[in-house]
């Protein structure tokens, strides 16, 4: 018989039978499974090989015979013409039937299940602050991801996304998503999840390299406005010692310490200088982004923000390790945090400050040591922790293992420019009106 709308509703079993297939005259493998029970339903038999195999293709209804399209426009092929389509499949070495079952073993394999996993593989393996980047772009900008097999997400999926990204947060902000979903992809083809990179190929957007020194009337403003919370404190500390912002927003009660500065010959090299205790942030290499480790001199004004914070404790009572933030972690919240600064600068301003970003701290005060205080490019260098230069001094060997490279130097430094910027948070703001 051929199968058809019609014969499918006359298809009747035998007194005693309890399941039959009728297969169609017409189209080799095309059956349907009629059971005792009353339920109908399509099945490909097939040859691989010299194995024979069977594979159900859903319910058995009159609208089967339908061809329609899906709600993204993707054609949804009638029963006949799909049955030809996997006839087709065979005849070229397919397997209909095992790529059935892995297609519904993948179905588990969405982003967000997947991304699940590369976080915790992240988390093990990269800096606090790092590791909140890479959650952002994963959990917050690729969230229309989720739902999505990541074996089936097209390059089409990530230059869409990546677009939305640009048009909503900037250039910037798109490559660096673009970034984390190429190492993301990478990840899953390594642990066999996925089998092709969709970034690749997608475009990156081009980039201004920021020059932004900030005058001495926006120090200012930033200052009397950042107030005594966290973000407030971290900001005047990134301000007073021009570290990153992941460094100081993580720093750990363990990384306070007293340090010696060691003795050493005087410029002349008629005296000996003598050794002396200061307080720093001693850094670890693992919490910087050069891997190196780094020892920052604290200035008095540094102590005493630091010694101002409160001893927080964990839930079982125990003193909490992070200096900043709640939970197991660090600060976050800096958008949210910024955005109140900004808004309470421009209203005592009378119009919002130029855009500005945090980051834009390290630069004003390198360049202003630079220019205004004379320090020496060496030690401003070796005071933001730079390799990338020869004035740095840290290049190569010497770099890796001295740690006090430049530090009585550095001490200096930073107290020359703690005095600098308290005189100018401290000035009447007679240039804010230009």
């Amino acid at each position: 018989m051929k199968l058809t709308a019609k014969t499918i509703v006359a298809a009747k079993l035998e007194p005693g039978v309890a399941d039959k297939i009728f297969f169609d005259d017409d189209l080799p493998g095309f059956g349907l499974r009629v059971r005792a029970g009353g339920s109908r339903s399509w099945v490909f038999q097939y040859m691989l090989g010299d194995k024979q195999r069977r594979m159900s293709l859903g319910p058995a209804t009159p609208e089967s015979f339908k061809s329609s399209k899906g709600k993204d426009g993707s054609p949804n092929l009638g029963i006949r013409e799909r049955v030809m389509q996997l006839s087709l499949d065979v005849r070229h070495g397919k397997d209909p039937q095992a790529e059935k079952v892995e297609s519904r073993s993948r179905a588990s394999d969405t982003f967000e299940a997947i991304a699940a996993d590369y976080l915790k593989a992240k988390k093990a393996e990269t800096r606090p602050g790092t590791y909140q980047e890479t959650e952002r772009h994963i959990l917050k900008h690729s969230r229309t991801l989720s739902g999505l097999q990541v074996a089936k997400i097209k390059r089409r999926d990530i230059a869409a996304l990546l677009g939305t990204i640009r048009a909503n947060s900037g250039p910037v902000a798109s490559n660096r998503v673009r970034s984390t979903l190429s190492d993301f992809f990478a990840w899953s083809i390594g642990e066999g999840i996925a089998e092709t990179n969709p970034v690749i190929g997608t475009n990156k957007t081009e980039e201004t390299s920021r020059e932004r020194v900030l005058k001495d009337f926006e120090l200012r403003l930033i200052w009397k406005h950042a107030g005594d919370d966290d973000h407030g404190t971290i900001l005047k500390l990134m301000m007073l010692t021009g570290q990153r912002a992941d460094e100081i927003a993580n720093l750990t009660r363990s990384e306070l310490a007293r340090v010696e500065v060691p003795r050493k010959r005087s410029d002349d090299g008629n005296a000996e200088l003598p050794a002396f205790e200061i307080d720093a942030i001693d850094l670890p290499g693992e919490r910087t982004k050069n891997k190196r480790p780094h020892i920052v001199p604290l200035a008095a004004a540094a102590k005493a923000l630091l010694g101002a914070r409160p001893l927080r404790a964990n839930d079982d009572g125990t003193p909490r390790e992070f200096v900043f933030g709640i939970g197991q972690r660090g600060f976050s919240g800096w958008s949210r945090c910024k955005e109140r600064l900004d808004e309470r600068i421009a209203k005592d301003l009378g119009r919002p400050l130029e855009h500005w970003r945090p980051h834009d701290l390290r630069r004003t005060m390198s360049t202003k040591m630079n220019d205004e205080l004379d320090v020496l490019p060496h030690v401003v260098e070796a005071v933001l922790n730079h390799v990338s230069s020869l004035q740095s001094g840290k290049k190569g060997v010497a770099g890796t293992y001295n740690r006090a490279l430049y530090l009585r130097e550095r001490v200096v430094a930073l107290r020359r420019w703690a005095d600098h910027l308290a005189r100018i948070v401290t000035e009447q703001p007679a240039e804010a009106a230009a």
